[in-house]
């Protein structure tokens, strides 16, 4: 069945986007003339060197040295990019800004609005870096943070990206076990912290998990600590704890910008970590700022002074990417709080009186704001509105064009942790179908594999990309032989990068990504994904969320549970009858449940991934303590329910 086309964007919207300009560029430049986004993309992954070399040009990056090829070799993993040369990711941020202009908006839940100038930014950024000099930092050290998505989070990297140093981060909703299983990996020598959070009206007091990170992680010299509750200690295990305003306070020049080699480490982001310890992916500065500069200007379409906000904590790679904004010359609007206190209204509310252009957002908060029946405001500046964390479904595209009631781009995105940027994503020189992601990022060489290896066209298969992109980590902190790194991406298709999504290439050359392939649902040779399910059931008003999982018991049969949690109420026969019947109708007869359990909360990762293999292995006999980091969860609790089920069940598996 052909997708339903809900968007088609206006000639004068294609004739001003930053997409169009390049397309000219290369045009007049390059003697290149490409008629279509497809096209475009063609030449992007089949002259991969052309492509990102045209981007270093197109976006005039600075840089020393020179490099004799664009691309060591295409062989995966262990392609090396524009070796030769050094520059700073930091440098392009600021490199074009008034100092009198907005360099960020910080925003929190009580309401509080604090515009903050660049001559503001980067005199804070130039005391931090001084203070990491004379403490001895020097380019390559690790410094961790535990903050919120605050103000000072943001200079704390803007300084430590342009020094060389390597940033490290958790929200403070982590708990201390989970801090230490990422940061002890890295050896960080600064920690900059918070002993306290607000978050839904509460305020969280942080001090005993600050002192058992600090504690255990025996690298640390220095802890930096912003806004502390009174009677704060002076020291910690020994170390000196500075107020955060003794160090930003001082007077004194902007930042420095050091040069690095292309492939210097910039970042550690962390794999969930819901079991064993979280992979430590390193990503480097030159990786990451023509990804970055690529993916802000073409495929989100921001410009020059605009407001970009995304909602996010410290701890996901989304934080990361808000950041972006500043290649672009835009304003990132940072949010620190319970996206829907005091409700739901509350962001859509924020983005009317800012006048964001741009917002960023997850799936289930969309998905909840449609079932809440909540009224949007009129969002009069508002261009985009986009998605990731996991498939937004063909209702709530329909819902927020009916809601918006202007013209927009709806760009739902799909990436992660392992890139810091979206293999898939919007395209504003084309049309928006429902219920698809628009187009395959350019630059990335993704195709569709079944089982065997092979090309699949309009089916679903495994999310793999087959050419190497200058984003994919470097490698893996603490990995010395790669294997970790092999093994995450390359072992199923060897030297093909697996990443682990479920995902169909549709006739329109959209996509649709139907959730983890290491969680897709086989009844009986039919195999879809999770978020097909989730997408039925959430159509029904009484349930507020749901979990199915499928394991193999060791009799031969199968066992397909549904877990649902309810807005209020109990599971009656009548509901237990519309959920089999919306599955049976929407997704098909095979893939109704084998039992539908109501449970009082579904578990999530911190970054908002349901934990669907964690209650998997549950439900598979493992102890609940062998499953899952309570520190990594945002409703640690929840597995316990789980566990109770699965004890009551006779399922000899």
């Amino acid at each position: 069945m052909d997708s339903k086309k809900i968007f088609d964007p206006p000639p004068e919207w294609i004739s001003s986007c930053n997409m169009t300009a390049y397309i000219s560029w290369l045009k007049k430049n390059k003697k290149l003339d490409f008629s279509d986004y497809e096209s475009l993309w063609k030449w992007s992954v089949d002259r991969v060197e052309d492509f990102w070399s045209s981007i270093l040009e197109y976006f005039q990056v600075q840089y020393t040295g020179s490099f004799e090829q664009v691309l060591s070799s295409r062989k995966m993993p262990g392609a090396k990019w524009f070796e030769g040369i050094k520059l700073n990711y930091a440098a392009h941020l600021t490199r074009k800004v008034e100092l009198e202009a907005s360099a960020l908006i910080a925003c929190n839940e009580s309401g509080q609005i604090r515009p903050y100038t660049w001559q503001r930014v980067l005199r804070e950024a130039g005391a931090v870096q001084r203070a990491f000099n004379r403490h001895g930092l020097r380019p390559g050290d690790r410094v961790a943070a535990y903050l919120p998505n605050i103000p000072e989070a943001s200079i704390s990297l803007l300084a430590i990206v342009a020094s060389g140093l390597v940033w490290s981060s958790c929200s403070p909703e982590f708990g201390s076990a989970s801090v230490i299983d990422r940061m002890s990996q890295i050896q960080p020598r600064v920690l900059i912290a918070v002993d306290h959070y607000r978050y839904s009206g509460k305020t969280f007091d942080r001090r005993a998990e600050l002192e058992a990170i600090v504690n255990g992680i025996p690298s640390l010299e220095l802890v930096i600590l912003v806004d502390p509750l009174p009677g704060g200690s002076g020291e910690l295990r020994g170390l000196p704890v500075i107020p955060w305003t003794a160090v930003a306070g001082e007077e004194g020049e902007f930042p420095e910008y050091v040069e690095v080699p292309f492939d210097h480490p910039m970042w550690i982001l962390y794999s969930s970590g819901t079991t064993g310890l979280p992979k430590a992916i390193t990503h480097s500065q030159g990786g990451m700022l023509l990804e970055h500069l690529k993916y802000i200007h073409f495929h989100n379409d921001v410009r020059k002074g605009e407001l970009f906000y995304w909602y996010s904590t410290t701890g996901w790679m989304m934080w990361n990417y808000l950041h972006t904004s500043w290649l672009a010359g835009a304003v990132p609007v940072l949010y620190d709080g319970h996206p829907a206190h005091p409700g739901f209204a509350r962001l859509w509310d924020l983005a009317r009186d800012l006048g964001i252009h741009h917002f960023g957002t997850s799936a289930p908060f969309i998905h909840s704001c449609m079932k809440e029946g909540l009224v949007l405001p009129e969002l009069p500046l508002l261009r985009s509105i986009s998605s990731t964390g996991s498939p937004l479904s063909p209702e709530a595209y329909d819902w927020l064009y009916r809601e918006i009631g202007h013209p927009l781009y709806l760009w739902s995105m799909s990436g992660g942790t392992d890139v810091c940027t979206a293999f898939v994503g919007g395209c504003p020189i084309s049309p928006v179908y429902e219920g698809e992601i628009q187009c395959r990022a350019l630059g990335c060489d993704l195709r569709v594999y079944d089982e065997q290896g092979q090309e699949l066209n309009n089916e679903v298969g495994e999310l793999v990309i087959v050419q190497p992109m200058p984003c994919m980590p470097v490698y893996f902190w603490n990995d010395p032989d790669g294997h970790k790194y092999h093994e995450a991406y390359f072992e199923v298709f060897p030297g093909v990068w697996r990443h682990g999504d479920w995902i169909q290439l549709t006739s329109t050359g959209g996509l649709v990504i139907s959730g983890r392939s290491d969680t897709t649902l086989n009844r009986l040779g039919v195999r879809i994904g999770t978020a097909e399910i989730y997408a039925a059931v959430q159509q029904l008003e009484q349930v507020e969320d749901s979990l199915i999982i499928h394991i193999d018991l060791k009799s031969g049969e199968a066992y397909m549970p549904l877990f649902v949690k309810l807005k209020h109420g109990q599971l009656e026969d009548h509901l237990l009858s519309e959920i089999r019947a919306t599955i049976r109708h929407h997704c098909s007869p095979r893939h109704v449940p084998d039992a539908i359990i109501q449970v009082k909360d579904i578990p999530y990762t911190l970054s908002g991934k349901k934990m669907e293999n964690a209650v998997k292995k549950i439900f598979q006999g493992k102890e609940l303590s062998l499953v899952a980091s309570p520190g990594a969860m945002r409703n640690p609790d929840s597995l316990e329910e789980y566990q109770e089920i699965r004890n009551s069940l006779d399922l000899r598996s």
